[in-house]
Parts: C-alpha cells; structure tokens; sequence
C-alpha cells in the first residue's frame, strides 16, 4: 500500500522539543475548523490516530501530514509565513515541503528503525505490570504494546493487516515530561517485518511528536 505524506520543515527556526505541543496549539487554534490539525470538535476529544503530527527533530520544528492531512499541511506550508509561539513571533522564511508517496504495510524481511523522540508506550494498567515484571518480561511487554502500537497506525491509514507482526528491540528507559507529568519513555531501536515511512509516530501523544522514527 502507498500513503501519501508531507514533511514541511521550518529549517530557519530552532526550538526546544516542548514546543511541539506550541505549534499543534497554535496551528490548532488558528485553524480550528479543521478538526485533523488538533483533534477535537469542540471540547470532545477525537480518538484516532494523528493524520498530522507535529514534530521538533534535532531543534528543527517539522509537521507530517499523511493522507488526508497532506494536503492541509502543504497549504499551511504555502500560506502561512509566521507563528506566534509564547508570545513570541517566528518568520518561516525557510521552508522546505516535500509531498510524496510511501510504502507502507507488511514486510517480507525485517527492517530495522530507531526512534528519534521518545516512544511513550506505557499506559497505566501497563506501568504496574511493567515495573512489578522482570527485564525478559519487560522486553515482552514492551514487544506487545509495539506490535499493538504499528496495527493502530494501519488502522488510522485504513491499512488491513493480514499478516503476523514480529519484533526484535533494543530500548532503554527515559523519563520523559508530558503536560507537565513523567513518564517512562524508550528510546533505541527495534526491527519488524513492517514499513514504516520516516517520522511517523508510535505510542501516546504521537501528534505532539512522540514515538517519531525513522529507518536505520
């Protein structure tokens, strides 16, 4: 299966990864008709898998729109030449938009990825179990919710997965600040018998930039 996707990058800007969050505000607000930029009608929560995620990589602020958020991300790219970010305002002289297909879906042959932000992969019924488990137990647990983590993806593409996902990581714990709270997050790298297109997002809170990977 092919997806269609948009990496608009803000190459003359560098940020903190806080203010991922910033942007997905500020976009959201600015544009709160559509409901895909900030998943939300009205003050009811939209749960689904982010069509746009936004991103800071390495301090350079991006956004990815897949499928039906492509073309609204491209559009921002063109018309929006400025952000306001705590009050401060950004000129997004350098801009960078690339619109492509991908492949994406079940695999032959493992392929191998690393998050490049923290994956947040821990609900609460999975932290009690995964704190109170020992590290062969953890590795499963995290394997799991992995698994469990790239069928959502599919579903948020309305990709049908029809074959058996099986997975190899390498990950070590991070603690990580979510609105405020820890978490336990992972960074590392796994393989899966499945591609994935570079910067989408696994876990919770991928649309303020989480879970992002990218093929080693």
């Amino acid at each position: 299966m092919k997806v269609s996707i948009c990496k608009l990058t803000f190459n003359d800007i560098k940020l903190a990864p806080r203010y991922s969050e910033k942007i997905r505000g500020y976009l959201g607000s600015k544009y709160s008709e559509i409901d895909i930029l900030h998943n939300h009608v009205g003050d009811r929560f939209i749960y689904r898998y982010p069509l746009v995620q936004y991103k800071v990589i390495s301090n350079t602020p991006m956004i990815i729109g897949i499928n039906e958020g492509a073309n609204i991300v491209a559009n921002i790219g063109v018309k929006d030449d400025e952000m306001i970010l705590d009050g401060l305002k950004y000129n997004l002289f350098q801009k960078e938009i690339i619109k492509s297909s991908f492949d994406f879906g079940c695999a032959e042959d493992y392929v191998e990825y690393k998050f490049v932000n923290p994956w947040i992969a821990l609900n609460q019924k999975h932290i009690k179990e995964y704190k109170s488990s020992n590290k062969i137990e953890q590795e499963e647990i995290l394997k799991k919710i992995l698994i469990g983590n790239i069928i959502s993806m599919a579903k948020g593409v309305k990709y049908s997965v029809d074959e058996r996902i099986s997975c190899w990581i390498n990950l070590k714990e991070k603690e990580v600040m979510l609105k405020g709270i820890k978490h336990i997050g992972f960074t590392g790298s796994f393989k899966v018998n499945f591609i994935i297109p570079d910067y989408l997002g696994l876990g919770k809170s991928v649309s303020r930039g989480f879970g992002a990977v990218i093929r080693r």
